[in-house]
């Protein structure tokens, strides 16, 4: 049997994670690379295509048996493979797809770290068998994908599915990354949830566990384990969390009618009690016909980008 293979990448800002696929979905290998930001970042896409070719002569496979590149970079990517801007890695204008295709000779598609982890687990992760379904990162930030009929949204400037910036709190006086206030990310990513943490412990002196630390020692982890263990004040913070993050995901519901919503990112490391105060907050505001929509936790962890990234090449190249 002549087997077919392509490769997925996940550009991130410290390091390019890479896999080498069987286009069954088999990972046949998968490895990383540092990401080089020096000079706007000009190096990372020709280290990424030398590393792929060095993996295919340790292989032994001919470039004529690979489909192409998928490549997932956290940067709004338009149908073009255009990014405009990426403040993770320090580019500008960059045309990846072209670039990619120029420097390699091989198909490549271009997508959103966040969509193509979406995809990734669409395809072979916890949203397997599915063709709608949102999922939401939650981990420094708020990243979202969103899959319809099998594809994500992209968007006309390719800025699609990025829930983090759903406004939820229109009272909000302090200010998000993004420059607006708000916003989901400033309550539901990790640095969000400390946030919640620290404000409410300063409103009162109620008995916390919590208190035994530092106000910039606490975090998502040290909030979700004080829950684990009954404590009163942690509660509420994350009732404060599940609020946001399920009235967030019932508006987009009423849009996107997702099967399933998958929750990754390191929040979700936390486990099942997540999934608990989000789904009981969602339900509150679900539109009738949305109430259907399960809450999953995602499977592939650092894995999903590579996954939904070479999702991204077979399904163009098998069209």
């Amino acid at each position: 049997m002549d087997r077919k293979y392509c490769f997925g990448v996940d550009v991130g800002g410290t390091t390019v994670k890479i896999g080498l696929f069987q286009t069954d979905g088999k990972i046949v290998d998968k490895w990383e690379i540092k990401t080089n930001r020096e000079n706007q970042g000009s190096a990372v896409l020709p280290d990424v295509v030398c590393s792929l070719e060095e993996k295919l002569k340790e292989h032994g496979i001919e470039k004529d048996r690979v489909k192409g590149i998928g490549v997932g970079v956290p940067a709004p990517v338009n149908a073009e493979g255009v990014v405009r801007n990426s403040a993770n890695i320090g580019w500008g204008y960059k045309e990846v797809k072209r670039e990619v295709e120029e420097l390699s000779g091989l198909p490549a598609e271009v997508g959103n770290d966040a969509n193509v982890a979406a995809l990734g687990e669409m395809w072979l992760g916890a949203g397997k068998g599915q063709r709608d379904m949102v999922m939401v990162t939650l981990g420094t930030g708020v990243g979202g994908g969103v899959i319809v009929d099998g594809r994500p949204i992209v968007g006309s400037g390719g800025a699609g599915g990025e829930i983090g910036h759903l406004c939820v709190n229109y009272e909000e006086t302090d200010t998000c990354g993004c420059g607006k206030t708000g916003c989901l990310e400033q309550y539901a990513s990790a640095t969000g949830i400390a946030r919640v943490a620290r404000i409410r412990l300063a409103k009162d002196n109620d008995s916390s566990a919590l208190r035994e630390c530092k106000p910039e020692e606490i975090t998502a982890k040290t909030v979700f384990d004080a829950l684990k263990e009954g404590d009163k004040v942690a509660e509420e913070i994350v009732e404060e969390f599940g609020t946001y993050l399920g009235h967030a995901m019932a508006n987009l519901a009423a849009v996107t009618d997702p099967a399933v919503i998958v929750i990754g990112g390191g929040v979700s490391k936390a486990g099942d009690i997540i999934l608990g105060y989000v789904e009981k907050h969602y339900q509150e505001k679900a539109f009738f016909a949305n109430r259907h929509t399960k809450f999953i936790l995602a499977e592939l962890g650092n894995d999903a980008g590579i996954c939904g990234s070479a999702k991204l090449v077979i399904d163009k190249t098998e069209k």
